[in-house]
Parts: C-alpha cells; structure tokens; sequence
C-alpha cells in the first residue's frame, strides 16, 4: 500500500507518516502497533536513497523510524550494516521477520525518536526518512541526529513537501519540508535538497517530497567549513 488521498486530512495513516507529538514512548507505540497491524506496508526503498547511495561503498547505517524496515532491510541486502530504530514493537517484528526469510541481519531498537540518542559520530550513512517533527522539537532533533554521522559519511533526510498540505502526510502544516527548511536543518553539511515527485493510486494523485542528501565534513575540515 502507498499513500493515499484521503478525505479527512486530520487522518494520517500513509506508510511511515510518523508524526512524533509530546506522548509517551509508550504511547507513540502503542499508535504505531496498531496502524502497523491493521495495514499493508510498502516494502520498496525510497528511490532517491537507491539513487543517492549508487557508487557509495557499504558501511555502518541507522534507519531512524524505521518502522517494518523497507529501508533498512534494502541496506542490508546491499552489504551495509544496518541498525533500525522505531517506536513500535509491531513495526520492529515485521522487520525482523522479513529479514529472517531474506537470511540477513538486523540490529534492531525500539526507542522513541524524540528522547533517543544515537552515539556520535557512529554511522557512515544516518536515513531519517517521513518523520514530520514540531517546529519546537525538530532543530534540536536534527542537531542530535546529525552528530551521529562519521566525519565524512552521509545523512539522508526525505518528507512530505509543504506542496502536499491536504493530500498527505500530517495536518499540521508546520511538520511539512521545504527546500529552504532542509538547508537550514542541516547547517554544517555540504546538502544537496531536490523536489520529489511520486504518483499514487491510480497515477491521478501526485505526492511532492523535500529530499536531502548531505554530506559531513572530514575532521579536518570541522571548524573551517565545508569545502
């Protein structure tokens, strides 16, 4: 299932449209369980992640709301090490149970985004895909996120596009991407942010995504800028 034009736009239940608010982890997952038990998710990789990572050399990566790990499971098949984080215990199983049938391994945790902390520096490739933070909690998240990726590695960020406000992704316009709001997120990278478009449903219905790929400075670049 992809995303949906749906009548009501208050309702979000679009694959991987996670939309963090100030609940409980317990809460948060226990939302999450529930819309990944009662539908079918897409288990595609994003395709601009597909084309960003070509001619890049497999390494350690983390897939923030990963959610049943159409990422995640498509960067371990493709030899990188890979470790999944997401709220709900549901979507974490169906990760781990796809990834058993293709023989691959996972490092899975479950962790509410907006408290977790991923080690610094840790990963050559930070995936931080469909998340739609509040303005109040999101520069800080990214700041948090960000100092997660190896001097050098790379961090790839897509959402929904303010473009999409009523067609998909969460009500709250404020959550949605721009161009110039990913720029700005992702001070101290050297970014590359693109508009995507995606067709749904029967092709009528066309999605706009703000997608970012960026690049952290070598340590010897740290305190000069990126080149």
């Amino acid at each position: 299932m992809t995303d949906q034009p749906r009548g009501d736009a208050h309702e979000d239940t679009s694959p991987q449209n996670h939309n963090t608010s100030p609940q409980a982890p317990s809460e948060i997952g226990a939302i999450w369980d529930d819309r990944f038990a009662t539908n079918e998710w897409p288990t595609e990789p994003d395709g601009p992640l597909v084309d960003h990572l070509c001619g890049v050399t497999p390494g350690s990566a983390i897939d923030l709301g990963c959610g049943p790990g159409r990422n995640a499971i498509w960067l371990a098949r493709k030899g990188w090490s890979v470790t999944g984080v997401d709220a709900s215990a549901v979507g974490l199983n169906q990760a781990r149970l796809r990834a058993e049938a293709d023989g691959i391994n996972l490092e899975l945790i479950q962790a509410d985004l907006t408290t977790y902390q991923p080690p610094p520096k840790s990963f050559d490739l930070v995936v931080l895909a469909n998340m739609h933070f509040s303005p109040e909690e999101r520069t800080a998240l990214f700041e948090r996120f960000g100092a997660a990726v190896k001097p050098g590695g790379h961090f790839y960020v897509s959402g929904h596009h303010s473009e999409s406000f009523g067609i998909a992704g969460p009500p709250d316009i404020e959550r949605l991407f721009t161009e110039e709001l990913l720029l700005e997120l992702l001070t101290g990278f050297e970014v590359t942010v693109e508009r995507h478009e995606r067709r749904t449903g029967d092709g009528d219905i066309v999605i706009v995504d703000a997608v970012a790929w960026a690049t952290a400075p070598h340590d010897d670049q740290e305190g000069q800028g990126v080149q």
